[in-house]
């Protein structure tokens, strides 16, 4: 049995129940008495508890160990990948004013298709459809949202609809993402340890080594610092189709987010300069978004068209959900992914390809036309 089977077994027996359930996609601990999961999107507070905060502590220095981690007083924060692919990360106190806090984000089993965030309401068939052309298209694409909006499982399904003669390098700060693909690299950063001297390799360092390995595309699971420079260079550099999430609330702000990481290195190029690259670089924005009735949707599929003038982002929403009222039994928002009246610059390259996908597709239905306007 593996070191980290013995941790679960052993230690973290108070919430192996909740780690055995497949409903159960978090596990928060506010320290050892204050246990909460997340089902469905949304936060429940269970009974399940340790016995004190030794006790959690120990569990969390287990785990940590097993993934040839340390925490302790000179390294207060763990932040990990479990072997059967969870992450867990954990703040010791006194950072964490309320006792050790830790939340293990489960891995998921299931293998998701766009078929099924179709049957979950999260897109609709002609969305699914059209983000399916443009992988075939190899339209640069950034998934953006919050925590827990759905970016990583998103990714993946348009990740796994990448052609299987092509060779995708995919660049993690911890592997989560699982591609199905004939010929896919997986690259994952490493955290220093001067104690074993083991030096730090960082997701700018993975992507430049990507880019003398000859991929097809490359796809970075989050970007989140300086890298997001080198992410916009390789979509400009002849690697159509790369693909990457980033934190942000709309497609705009996605731009900017990404502009700002651009510049938060030592860049010896002008902002006007990084906002022309991201602009062009950026073809398709899809946004997720996590709904107070727990639902993971996605909100918007818009194209960036540049910038204006003013050196301001050019958005353009191709489709979009709307609410459309809410279920008295379940809570549950009612609501459909509709086209936003709006063609795609590229529509040439639909017809050139002789792809199935009429003009039509992109009309406003009659009942959603007041709506479309009040929002945009």
């Amino acid at each position: 049995m593996s070191v980290f089977n013995d941790a679960i077994n052993n230690f973290l027996l108070p919430v192996k129940d909740l780690l055995d359930d497949d409903t159960v996609t978090e596990i928060m601990m506010n320290g050892p008495f204050e246990v909460f999961v997340e089902r469905r999107g949304l936060l429940y507070k269970v009974p399940n508890k340790f016995r004190d905060g030794e006790a959690l502590f120990t569990a969390v220095r287990a785990i940590a160990q097993s993934v040839g981690r340390l925490v302790d007083d000179d390294n207060p924060t763990l932040d990990a990948r479990l072997p059967d692919g969870s992450r867990i990360h954990a703040v010791l106190p006194p950072m964490s004013k309320g006792g050790l806090s830790v939340a293990i984000r489960k891995f998921s089993r299931e293998k998701l298709t766009l078929k099924d965030l179709i049957n979950f309401g999260s897109l609709s068939p002609v969305a699914a459809r059209f983000l399916d052309i443009c992988i075939y298209l190899s339209k640069n694409i950034i998934v953006s949202g919050g925590t827990g909006s759905g970016k990583t499982t998103l990714l993946n399904v348009l990740g796994s609809r990448v052609p299987k003669e092509q060779r995708l390098l995919v660049i993690e700060d911890a592997a989560e993402l699982q591609i199905h693909g004939n010929h896919v690299l997986y690259f994952e950063t490493r955290k220093e340890d001067p104690q074993r001297g083991i030096t730090e390799v960082t997701i700018r360092d993975l992507v430049i080594s990507a880019m003398r390995l000859r991929p097809d595309r490359i796809i970075v699971g989050e970007v989140r610092g300086v890298e997001a420079l080198d992410l916009i260079q390789v979509m400009n550099t002849g690697h159509d189709g790369s693909m990457g999430t980033v934190h942000a609330n709309n497609p705009l702000e996605c731009c900017t987010r990404i502009e700002t990481l651009c510049l938060m290195g030592d860049v010896k190029i002008p902002p006007d300069a990084i906002r022309k690259m991201v602009g062009s670089a950026m073809q398709i924005i899809v946004q997720c978004s996590r709904y107070h009735d727990g639902g993971r949707r996605i909100s918007h599929v818009s194209e960036i068209l540049g910038v204006d003038d003013k050196g301001n982002y050019r958005s353009r929403d191709i489709f979009r959900w709307i609410q459309t009222g809410k279920d008295p039994e379940t809570g549950n928002f009612k609501g459909e992914m509709v086209p936003c009246n709006y063609i795609p610059s590229f529509f040439d390259d639909i017809v050139v390809n002789k792809l199935p996908f009429p003009k039509n597709n992109f009309l406003t239905p009659e009942w959603a036309l007041k709506i479309i306007k009040s929002v945009s």
